[in-house]
């Protein structure tokens, strides 16, 4: 009597054999498809927080746009530090620069 013909309770050996494998393939994929559902769950919590970072990115990069609009600056600088922007008279020319290099006044 071989291997493949031997009975167990009156099954052969290979049908029983046959059977454990297809109960721990069975179970292989249950728990496949199961650890799959939650790795799928975790990417698209990923993806909705990228998602919100990506808004957050583009709401900070309009705030900054804002600030740094030249007239705001302006605006600001004048009414807060006094600033004024600089007149004709007091900008120096290629003729006078060494004479400001070394901090001498110019008419």
């Amino acid at each position: 009597m071989s291997l493949i013909d031997r009975k167990i309770r009156g099954f052969r050996l290979i049908d029983l054999v046959a059977l454990g494998v297809l109960i721990a393939v069975i179970l292989g994929v249950y728990l496949a498809k199961t650890i799959a559902g939650r790795e799928r769950a975790e990417i698209a919590s990923v993806e909705k927080q990228i998602d919100a970072e990506k808004a957050r990115i583009r709401l900070l990069q309009a705030e900054v746009a804002h600030l740094e609009q030249p007239a705001r600056i302006e605006a600001l600088s004048s009414a807060h530090l006094g600033m004024v922007p600089v007149q004709a008279r007091n900008e120096a020319t290629l003729d006078n620069l060494g004479e400001v290099a070394l901090g001498k006044k110019t008419p």
